[in-house]
């Protein structure tokens, strides 16, 4: 299973992809979107991954206001 730095160095790797593609002139603008959703995706798994592993630890670390905000982060994430 990758991990969390791996799978964003992925991430990474797509949107200079990406970014070449857009800059070739006259890029495949299906090819483009689709791939704006592969990294789209991508990154929303990290951060569902991410938040999976260390939610609780970083709501011990939070003050209260934090706390909330993270209550709202994670009930947005999983929402979908």
């Amino acid at each position: 299973m990758k991990t969390c730095n791996q799978r964003i160095n992925n991430v990474i790797g797509q949107l200079s992809g990406i970014k070449e593609m857009m800059a070739a002139g006259s890029p495949d603008c299906f090819k483009v979107v689709v791939q704006l959703k592969a990294a789209r995706s991508a990154i929303s798994s990290i951060m569902e991954k991410y938040l999976a592993e260390e939610f609780d630890s970083c709501l011990m670390k939070s003050s209260g206001e934090e706390q909330m905000q993270l209550k709202k982060i994670f009930a947005e994430v999983i929402k979908k």
